[in-house]
């Protein structure tokens, strides 16, 4: 693992206990961080200054999971176990839509370039276009992707298209407004990837099974990076610049910075297995780290 002697500083700070389970973190257009407490059914509101509010959900055990900020100034959610999407406002208001097909268990979540929210539902294989009233569209993808393709991570890309992990099906899928599908298969076998981000110029992804970091141009170029530690499941991403991602590393306690020529510098979590899952860039410049075992982590740059 390279470490250097420049090692950000990190910080963390509780917010809940393992029995409420942190997982997706995003920043607010309030300056807060905003989380999902997966197994209370609960989201959290965290103040730069370490105040904490908690929403509590219609139901304890509608498991919300990936957490953005929504083009019309609320947050919005996956609720994985009820097959709902939910929006809570910075003001506590909270509400959820049914997905139209059961039993699709949403995952991940992004604004996209057209004003609504995309989502993916891993149990069926599809994408969810979510408008901000509650307009749900599903979009099917092939019988012979969809068919335990388990999308994870979605987000928007520099083309304007939507892109997203197909973690079972290991590969990289794009999709456009009007519903044009492209699959891009990984070269490594076994890669499950989960998180995916864009930088602005490209796609920045993980591969939770093989141990990999990866980037896709929009033109579909694939370039794999393994980690020096083929066993430490990446799990999420994030841009901080053009060049410039972060990423957690959930089965070695860690989080990693990447840069644009494949660079890679590793930096331990202070508790010992604190399953660092979501991660974000803040209002304040720092990376923010949603921690299952109940805190959050500050990584100043």
């Amino acid at each position: 693992m390279h470490q250097p002697s420049g090692t950000p500083s990190i910080r963390e700070v509780p917010v809940a206990d393992a029995a409420a389970g942190p997982y997706g973190i995003a920043a607010g257009p309030d300056g807060a961080l905003w989380l999902t407490l997966v197994h209370s059914g609960r989201i959290a509101r965290l103040a730069l200054d370490g105040a904490l509010t908690e929403y509590a959900l219609d139901s304890p055990e509608c498991r919300p999971t990936v957490i953005t900020p929504g083009p019309d100034g609320a947050l919005w959610f996956t609720r994985s176990q009820d097959h709902r999407i939910g929006r809570v406002t910075t003001d506590g208001e909270v509400e959820s839509f049914s997905l139209p097909t059961p039993d699709s268990g949403p995952f991940g979540i992004t604004a996209g370039p057209d004003g609504a929210l995309w989502c993916t539902q891993m149990n069926t294989g599809s994408i969810g276009r979510v408008s901000t009233k509650g307009e749900i569209t599903e979009f099917a993808l092939p019988d012979e992707v969809a068919e335990g393709a388990f999308p994870a991570a979605i987000t928007t890309g520099p083309d304007g298209a939507l892109w997203f992990a197909l973690n079972q099906a290991h590969a990289i899928g794009r999709l456009t407004v009007d519903g044009d599908f492209t699959l891009h298969p990984l070269p490594t076998p076994g890669a499950a990837p989960v998180g995916i981000t864009s930088d602005g110029k490209a796609l920045w992804f993980v591969e939770i099974g093989a141990g990999q970091i990866g980037r896709i141009t929009v033109d579909g170029e694939i370039t794999e990076f393994p980690l020096p530690d083929r066993t430490a499941k990446p799990h999420a991403v994030v841009a901080a610049a053009t060049g410039d991602c972060w990423f957690t590393e959930w089965g070695a306690n860690r989080v990693g910075r990447i840069t644009a020529d494949g660079e890679i510098t590793e930096y331990d979590l202070p508790s010992p297995s604190s399953e660092p899952h979501g991660i974000t860039l803040g209002p304040d410049g720092a990376l923010w780290v949603a921690l299952e075992t109940g805190g959050v982590a500050r990584v100043a740059r």
